[in-house]
């Protein structure tokens, strides 16, 4: 079967300054060119899957087929072969290793170290006060990782460097990923940010490593859970870089996004207010209490869905046949959650803010693969629960106390690195009593 190439293609920089420039408004729009479209990184080609039932596939019922791609790669030098980035044997033994850092009995651990961060912000607000939201929820988000991840005093260094460093990875990281070889070696300011990021969060992270070495003790948190479990100190840094570079993004800007709908719409905030009301009845928020929150649930899958990670890159171990096409051994394919996230076959009107979308009989008639903010199969993020968690405890404990407004006059734009993240986001702090 011919595989159509998707328009935009340059000489040389391939479909690279269509995806830069375009984003997320380019990939949504490759559904009507067919379920596998192709594309040039540079001169390199790939395979972009359009539809549901082949995301899945790639995913999840031929995920011993791939291994990760092209992308992942280009991060790999930097940030090492953490558990994003792993393959194989080594990615099962590393997955194996760390999950009983996820287990039940630390989730409710880390509920209580989230539920205390987000108070001690929501107390720093003062009524009326303009807030810039996404970095006060940036900031949260590095706390909450950082403090499950280290609780010695040393550790609280690794975390201010985070704040100082991580999104700057992010961000630039993304550039590397989607740019030919040669730009990576140009002596520009991003670039040497980018290294000197990089070198300040290894070297900390080593340090914190090191410190722990020392006593050797289960601390209760998740550096102990990987030393204890029997990683080298390159290992666990790996991992430990992996976590913070995977846990702060996600969650920060769904939280910001969270917040920023319910401004927008006071009928969504209402329901969410008197849920939280009737399930809290004025008390802090516990790890049980999730579940109940069912209206906040939804309104957190709904952001999700409209604010999701932007691409996902597999190789080819060996030739697929993926809906009639067949794929070459050692090719680069490219799923993208958002444009999944935004086809109107899977979600009519997708650009409308619904929560009511995530209804449970709504829900059961999606497609598999139409809904993948942590990913899919093997490869899911083995976090999303830690992250699904933070989040719901963060906007209960906020929505009991605050209404945050919008501010006149102050619009909110998506800007696109590996995510979406809003331009900026100042919000008016009201008291709810």
């Amino acid at each position: 079967m011919t595989v159509p190439v998707a328009p935009g293609r340059w000489p040389f920089l391939g479909h690279t300054p269509a995806l830069l420039r375009q984003r997320s408004a380019f990939t949504d729009s490759l559904h009507r060119h067919g379920e596998v479209v192709k594309l040039f990184l540079g001169p390199m080609p790939a395979y972009f899957v359009t539809s549901p039932r082949l995301a899945h596939e790639v995913l999840v019922t031929a995920g011993p087929k791939f291994r990760k791609g092209a992308m992942f790669d280009k991060f790999r030098p930097f940030v090492g072969n953490g558990l994003v980035l792993s393959n194989g044997d080594f990615h099962l033994r590393q997955r194996r290793l760390m999950q009983p850092a996820f287990h039940r009995d630390r989730l409710t651990a880390y509920a209580e170290t989230m539920r205390h961060a987000a108070a001690e912000l929501s107390d720093s607000w003062r009524p009326g006060e303009v807030r810039p939201l996404d970095e006060d929820l940036q900031g949260l988000a590095v706390t909450i990782v950082g403090e499950a991840l280290f609780s010695t005093e040393i550790g609280k260094a690794a975390i201010d460097e985070a704040r100082r460093s991580i999104y700057l990875i992010i961000q630039q990281g993304m550039i590397r990923a989607l740019s030919p070889k040669f730009v990576e070696n140009l002596p520009i300011p991003g670039n040497r940010r980018f290294d000197e990021a990089i070198t300040r969060m290894q070297e900390i992270v080593l340090e914190v490593i090191r410190d722990w070495r020392t006593e050797s003790v289960d601390r209760g948190d998740l550096l102990s859970t990987l030393l204890l479990a029997g990683m080298t100190d390159e290992q666990a840094r790996d991992e430990v870089l992996t976590l913070l570079t995977g846990g702060i993004e996600t969650t920060a800007l769904a939280l910001s996004w969270t917040f920023h709908e319910l401004g927008r719409h006071p009928e969504v905030e209402a329901k969410v207010h008197a849920e939280v009301d009737e399930v809290l009845g004025g008390r802090p928020v516990t790890v049980d209490d999730i579940a109940r929150l069912t209206y906040v649930r939804q309104v957190i899958d709904e952001v999700l869905r409209c604010y999701s990670l932007w691409m996902l890159m597999r190789r080819t171990l060996e030739e697929v046949d993926l809906g009639g096409t067949r794929i070459p051994e050692g090719a680069e394919v490219i799923v993208s959650p958002h444009a999944l996230h935004h086809d109107p076959a899977s979600y009519p009107d997708p650009d409308r803010f619904d929560p009511d979308r995530w209804a449970p009989e709504r829900v059961a008639k999606l497609p598999k693969g139409a809904f993948i903010p942590f990913g899919a199969g093997g490869r899911q993020c083995i976090g999303n629960r830690f992250a699904q968690n933070e989040i719901v405890i963060t906007v209960a404990t906020v929505a009991a106390r605050w209404r945050l407004v919008p501010v006149p006059g102050r619009p909110v734009r998506v800007k696109f690195t590996s995510a979406a993240y809003p331009d900026n986001l100042p919000m008016t702090a009201v008291p709810r009593r």
